[in-house]
């Protein structure tokens, strides 16, 4: 998965970076900085403390920070960044700081989020401008049925954007979406808000869900400089004591983690076992083959069997054992479709 994080100048984006890093960064500002970031999920933290592995591996993040948007930025090289990504995180200023100048000159997130928007907006009509003078040109030298039903697609989107509306609100059926999978459509991607705030005690977005809503953003608050200060402490047993003092019930990464994975149409499941216990992400509506060729592609074509455990029994049982004398471990063929949580063992032969 790839995560770009955006926002105005003076948002807290580079904090937020690092704290999702887990560690600080010291280059350029005006230059893109890549990272990679575990995904946090208290079923794998539970997972590993059943059964103790020799190795942990967490499914992965990866993170690209962009530097501060500009009005006026939608032919700017800063969009290319965001191509490649499959969701997009615009942090946006909500905390209330003297020492720190807003480049507009005042607080105010619904402004803000309106700014950003405006320019993705923007990037994909200028594209679609673009692309429309081709076809044109294409048309008069060869008369195609793909070129026209590209036509009507692009017309229908130039009116939609037009209307200050993003391209995810817009109905496309799977025919469409083939015809225009390889083109850079910046608001069709998801978008998730992070509202960087004070304090946790803060938290006031209300007005701001319906709007989110509306244009299909997911919001979350986050009080990033506190969490930061807080993952600087050095024991784990310190840090949970001041995030509850906060008020900060889960972290930046889980939160980050568990939206975006909704974001993505994608879900967990679990291998485990004594020497590791890992993490995977699939797309939901995935059948058990599919899964397993998640973790490689030889067990997906020697495929046999799929032996699932759901992670509410095997937490409530305490080992598999004890779950297996419930009858509550499951033997599951090719037709099965992996649930969110699942703890899967594959049955394979090639």
């Amino acid at each position: 998965m790839k995560l770009c994080i955006v926002g105005l100048p003076q948002t807290g984006k580079k904090l937020f970076f690092e704290l999702l890093m887990g560690s600080s960064i010291n280059t350029d500002r005006q230059k893109t900085i890549a990272g990679v970031a575990e995904i946090k999920d208290a079923r794998f933290e539970s997972l590993a403390a059943m059964y103790q592995p020799k190795k942990k591996v967490n499914a992965r993040i990866n993170l690209t920070l962009l530097p501060g948007f500009e009005t006026g930025s939608a032919e700017k090289d800063i969009f290319k960044d965001i191509n490649d990504a499959d969701t997009i995180c615009h942090v946006v200023r909500a905390f209330n700081d003297d020492s720190v100048y807003h480049v507009s000159g005042s607080v105010n997130p619904l402004r803000d989020i309106e700014s950003i928007n405006s320019e993705l907006l923007l990037h994909d009509l200028i594209f679609i401008e673009k692309r429309m003078e081709r076809i044109i040109k294409d048309n008069k030298v060869r008369f195609e049925k793909r070129l026209q039903e590209e036509e009507k697609i692009l017309t229908r989107f130039r009116q939609h954007l037009e209307s200050d509306k993003p391209l995810r609100t817009a109905s496309v059926s799977d025919e469409e979406a083939k015809l225009i999978s390889g083109y850079p459509f910046l608001t069709k991607k998801p978008l998730l808000i992070a509202l960087n705030v004070n304090d946790a005690s803060e938290v006031k977005i209300e007005a701001l869900v319906k709007i989110c809503e509306e244009s299909m953003m997911d919001i979350i608050s986050i009080p990033v400089k506190t969490e930061w200060e807080i993952s600087q402490l050095e024991s784990a047993e310190e840090q949970r004591e001041f995030m509850n003092d906060a008020g900060i019930a889960e972290s930046a990464l889980s939160m980050l983690s568990s939206h975006m994975i909704k974001a993505l149409g994608l879900i967990s499941f679990f291998t485990v076992g004594k020497d590791e216990v890992r993490q995977w992400l699939i797309r939901s509506g995935s059948s058990a083959p599919e899964a397993a060729g998640a973790i490689h592609t030889d067990i997906q074509r020697g495929f046999i069997r799929a032996e699932v455990m759901k992670y509410a029994d095997l937490m409530e049982h305490g080992t598999e054992e004890n779950l297996k004398k419930t009858g509550k471990f499951h033997v599951m063929g090719k037709d099965y479709i992996v649930e969110d949580g699942d703890v899967i063992n594959f049955r394979f032969n090639v």
